[in-house]
């Protein structure tokens, strides 16, 4: 076995490279810590210092106010946010207003709900960024896909709609009925 060269692994100049980065409440140094929503950045001394911030330091989207455009409910300007769901039109007067504009699609291009009949499939975003379609008329019809609809009829079922999926094998149509097996390569 061959002896290992100290010098490498000198514990002291490595000790001398690394900056701490100082509490801006009380001077004492910071270190990541975790908790269950995460890792963040603590102050050492807690608890008589309370300081905390992210780890990562995401970019926040300014609200940029639409020119020429008003809040039906209040009067004030809208403007495009950025919220925990994505990017959306609401109100310049927030705490006191809570008017937010949905996104309008077509109504040649609107899918009807294969369960109820009454809504329409429209695409929205879960909690963590990804996209399903559900009928409008939630909570009355709790209808959902994982993938785009489409307006075709399944072939072997007659179920209202196909939805459209990218695999390994290339874009497909299925059936999403649990119990039908239809797929048919695009």
């Amino acid at each position: 076995m061959s002896k290992i060269d100290e010098q490498l692994f000198s514990a002291h100049e490595h000790a001398l490279e690394k900056e701490y980065e100082l509490c801006p409440k009380c001077g004492s140094e910071l270190s990541v810590r975790h908790s269950k929503q995460g890792s963040f950045v603590g102050c050492n001394s807690y608890p008589v210092c309370d300081y905390t911030r992210p780890l990562v330091q995401h970019e926040n989207l300014e609200a940029q106010v639409i020119e020429g455009s008003v809040c039906p409910e209040c009067g004030h300007e809208l403007a495009v946010k950025s919220g925990r769901f994505g990017i959306f039109i609401g109100c310049t007067n927030y705490p006191d207003c809570h008017h937010i504009e949905k996104l309008t699609q077509d109504e040649a291009d609107a899918i009807d709900c294969p369960v109820c009949g009454k809504g329409h499939m429209e695409q929205r975003t879960n909690r963590y960024g990804k996209p399903f379609y559900a009928c409008n008329t939630y909570p009355k019809c709790k209808f959902l896909v994982n993938y785009p609809p489409v307006a075709a009829h399944c072939p072997d079922c007659g179920f209202g709609i196909l939805v459209e999926r990218n695999t390994a094998s290339g874009r497909r149509l299925e059936c999403p009925q649990k119990s039908c097996k239809y797929k048919r390569q695009l």
